[in-house]
């Protein structure tokens, strides 16, 4: 690898990682390009934003959130079945994230999970980085279909 200003560094191949990233998922899930860089992927009723975020000199990171389910009723199930995920799920964070009252009249507040995973992607083969990534998502897909079925 080799270093430029601005931590983007680039493989032997002459690839930045978020080039890399764009091909990696392109060759194995919808993917969108967004404007500002960042990837949009779908996989298995989930979507995911992907990008490459820069830490420090030399130390760029993969930054994966997926939405795993959106304007779920939030009860005390639904915090329980969370935590229990959040608790087991080993690639990736699980959480909720609370939301107002819905409008058109409902009082009940709602809620989005998602999964987030942050991974150091320098040195990762093409594959490996492609396996990586599958392997999150999968989780998240999991744990979607755990909480709506």
């Amino acid at each position: 690898m080799v270093s430029l200003s601005g931590g983007q560094e680039r493989s032997d191949s002459g690839m930045s990682l978020q080039q890399r990233l764009a091909t990696v998922a392109e060759a194995i899930l919808p993917t969108t390009e967004e404007d500002d860089g960042s990837l949009t992927v779908q996989h298995d009723g989930t979507f995911s934003s992907l990008r490459v975020v820069t830490i420090a000199e030399g130390l760029d990171m993969v930054a994966l959130t997926q939405m795993l389910a959106w304007d779920l009723p939030l009860d005390a199930k639904l915090r329980a079945t969370v935590g229990e995920h959040a608790h087991h799920t080993l690639l990736g964070t699980v959480s909720l994230t609370e939301k107002g009252a819905a409008t058109g009249g409902n009082s009940r507040k709602q809620a989005d999970v998602l999964l987030r995973y942050n991974f150091p992607a320098a040195g990762l083969t093409d594959e490996a980085l492609g396996t990586l990534i599958l392997m999150v998502l999968s989780t998240g897909a999991d744990v979607r279909r755990a909480l709506v079925g």
